[in-house]
């Protein structure tokens, strides 16, 4: 940065840390974007502080797990345990007093909010009204309620009123500039939302290709305990319907039915969630009831959530990781995996449809279909060459994802937002 004093920014992640282990009921691709995109802040000069709801009262209230310049603060709202997302709206106001109340007592200007999902831009405009209206406001949602009921099957999964009502405020009311991850997510946002569309700007999440980088997959397979003979399928993320698990369990069934001597050395390892749980949550009992009914008992295995420095292993160590979701606003675990030479099929949905290129980096396939699904894992289960070939061009792919590439892109659009925004008035409170 030119500036001499580094700038500030203020990085809002109010319903979940970016410190979680991932897999868990809660945790997934957002919160490795507010991680690896604070840390390479911190990397470039800047000063970050990630705001996150506390959890765990035995928690240091400030982390410096992010590296140079970047701090997590664990704010106080509500009880200090996880409670469902749906709750975290009642305790916005303590949330919002408590960063206040901290940016003060550290005597901290901040020069840019940055609020991920729609309670962080419910808080963003509360502070900025403290802090002053001349401090740039950027949103990114990573997923959005419209798209949400559109895919559910039950109530239970649809989103409510109250989140649809605050996505909307934030994109008309509140937000300087809506980062939205794909043209996808772009298109949505201005069909479902009605939003402007000069203040949307497509940068994409970034990986840490320092992190995710080829390995041999013999070193991996000892690494992770899987047997050279053996093939290895993977689904990584959170376990919740929206991910379509069952679709793939339904897949592996239909060619233990029809191809059993193909399928007979397959493993499918599903990471995520808690599988051991006494009270497991309704997903992970009802994924396990399905596998139960289809008889893939053998071929299907529950591993839970896995560490992040864990997971570059287990995708070297896969044939193909499979994606079947019904909705995915970009697709990190497709990109994690690419980067580091293994193939990925994909439901053809969202972010998923533009970052998995069909025929080149993997296969797309129509998502609640596991005859497709099927059809495709066999053609990678049966052709290494086309695996291989696969693999390589996903890698070349995602050296276009570089967390330098797009920390730079971001970085452009706060400058341009900095260089627009009027001066404070006197009469505005600047301070915490």
């Amino acid at each position: 940065m030119t500036t001499s004093t580094p700038r500030r920014i203020a990085m809002l992640s109010v319903h979940t840390c970016p410190l979680a282990t991932l897999g868990g009921k809660k945790t997934g691709g957002m919160n490795v974007y507010v991680r690896d995109f604070s840390r390479e802040l911190g990397r470039q000069g800047l000063l970050v502080d990630v705001f996150t709801r506390s959890q765990d009262d035995c928690q240091p209230r400030i982390k410096h797990d992010l590296g140079h310049g970047g701090r997590v603060i664990h704010v106080p709202a509500g009880p200090e345990r996880p409670i469902p997302v749906a709750d975290i709206e009642g305790h916005l106001d303590e949330f919002v007093a408590n960063t206040l109340d901290f940016a003060a007592q550290q005597g901290i200007q901040y020069d840019l909010i940055h609020s991920h999902y729609w309670l962080s831009g419910l808080v963003a405009t509360r502070l900025r009204q403290s802090w002053g209206r001349h401090i740039p406001l950027v949103q990114m949602f990573h997923t959005l309620g419209h798209m949400k009921n559109r895919i559910a099957y039950s109530e239970a999964e649809r989103a409510s009123p109250a989140r649809i009502a605050g996505e909307t405020f934030i994109i008309h009311q509140v937000a300087d500039v809506i980062i939205a991850a794909t043209p996808a997510e772009e298109a949505q946002l201005f069909w479902l939302y009605d939003a402007d569309k000069s203040r949307i700007r497509v940068i994409p999440p970034g990986i840490d290709l320092r992190r995710f980088r080829p390995v041999p997959r013999s070193l991996a397979r000892a690494r992770v305990g899987v047997p050279d003979h053996h093939r290895l399928i993977i689904f990584a993320g959170r376990i919740e319907p929206l991910k379509g698990i069952d679709t793939l369990l339904k897949a592996i069934a239909l060619l233990q039915h029809h191809y059993p001597w193909v399928v007979e050395s397959v493993c499918v390892a599903i990471i995520g969630g808690d599988p051991w749980a006494e009270t497991p949550d309704a997903e992970m009992a009802r994924l396990q009831e399905v596998r139960a009914e289809l008889d893939i008992g053998d071929r299907v295995t529950f591993l839970g959530a896995k560490d992040q420095d864990d997971l570059p292993d287990y995708y070297a160590a896969a044939d193909m990781v499979v994606m079947p979701s019904h909705y995915e606003s970009f697709g990190l675990v497709a990109l994690e995996a690419m980067a580091m030479g293994t193939p990925v099929i994909a439901s053809e949905v969202g972010g998923l449809a533009f970052l998995v290129r069909d025929g080149e980096t993997g296969c797309h396939v129509p998502s609640r279909d596991p005859e497709a699904l099927a059809e495709r894992v066999l053609l990678l289960l049966q052709d290494e060459p086309l695996r291989r070939r696969y693999g390589l061009q996903a890698q070349a792919v995602a050296q276009q994802y570089d967390w330098d590439i797009i920390v730079e892109r971001m970085l452009a659009l706060y400058e341009s937002l900095w260089a627009a925004m009027p001066a404070p008035q006197d009469d505005e409170v600047t301070t915490g």
